[in-house]
C-alpha cells in the first residue's frame, strides 16, 4: 500500500505572489514526498534573459515570441539542485539579476510565450507523475486537475522583508518592485496571477517554512496522495 501511494500520481500546484515562500516550500515539500520539482518562473526568466541577450525590446511581443521559439531552454526537476540552461549556457544566477527581474513580467505577458511554456510544463508534469509545481497560474491553467492546489500569500511587509533579505536589497525598493510585478501579473490578459476557486489559501506571514510544509503534507494525507 505505501509503495503504491509513494509512486502514484501526485501533482501539487503552488501559486502565489513573490515573497510568499513558494520556492522554498515547494522544494522542501517535493523532497518530503519523493516528487520532482518545477519552478515555472525560472522558465519565464530564462526566456527573458535570452530576449535581453538578443537585444530585443521586451515590449515587442512578436520579436519576444520569436526568441522564445528558437532557444534551447532546459530546466532540471531535482528539488535538491536543479539547473537552467539556454542554448547550453548555465543561467541560474543571471536569471535572478535585477535586469531580468525588471523585464520578466512583460515577457511573461506575451501570449505566444505562455502557450509555448505551458505546453512544455504540462509535458513535464505528465512525464514526472509526482511533481510539485510552483508559479502564478499553475492551479488555474497549467495543472487544473492537480491533486492539491495551494495559494500561498503573506503581508506586503513580510514579502518585501523576505525578498530584500534574499537579494540583499533595500526593503522599500523591494516592496515597490513587488507591488509593480504583482500589478502587472494580476492584470495581464493571458493567464493572470489568480487564486483558483478550489485552492487552499495559506497565509505564511506568521508561519515558518517547516510549519507550512507540514500543513501541506497534512492536506495531501487527507486526500490520500501523500
Amino acid at each position: 500500500m505505501a509503495e503504491n501511494v509513494r509512486t502514484g500520481r501526485c501533482v501539487v500546484a503552488v501559486d502565489g505572489p513573490s515573497g510568499s515562500g513558494k520556492s522554498t516550500v515547494s522544494r522542501r515539500l517535493a523532497v518530503g514526498i519523493d516528487a520532482r520539482y518545477l519552478d515555472t518562473g525560472a522558465m519565464y526568466r530564462a526566456v527573458t534573459w535570452a530576449v535581453l541577450r538578443s537585444g530585443v525590446d521586451p515590449a515587442d511581443a512578436e520579436a519576444v515570441a520569436k526568441v522564445a521559439g528558437e532557444i534551447d531552454l532546459r530546466i532540471g526537476t531535482d528539488p535538491q539542485g536543479y539547473g537552467v540552461t539556454v542554448d547550453g549556457v548555465t543561467v541560474d544566477a543571471d536569471i535572478r539579476g535585477p535586469e531580468v527581474t525588471g523585464a520578466v513580467s512583460a515577457v511573461a505577458a506575451v501570449p505566444a510565450v505562455r502557450t509555448l511554456l505551458v505546453s512544455r510544463q504540462r509535458d513535464m508534469i505528465d512525464n514526472a507523475g509526482r511533481m510539485v509545481v510552483e508559479g502564478r497560474d499553475i492551479g488555474s491553467v497549467v495543472a487544473p486537475d492537480a491533486e492539491l492546489k495551494v495559494y500561498l500569500t503573506a503581508s506586503e511587509a513580510a514579502r518585501a522583508q523576505r525578498r530584500s533579505a534574499q537579494d540583499a536589497a533595500d526593503v522599500t525598493a523591494t516592496a515597490a518592485d513587488l507591488a509593480r510585478r504583482d500589478r502587472l501579473d494580476s492584470t495581464r490578459k493571458t493567464d493572470p496571477l489568480q487564486q483558483s476557486a478550489d485552492a487552499v489559501v495559506l497565509d505564511t506571514t506568521e508561519l515558518g517554512i517547516d510549519e507550512v510544509v507540514a500543513r501541506l503534507r497534512e492536506l495531501l494525507v487527507e486526500r490520500g496522495v501523500a
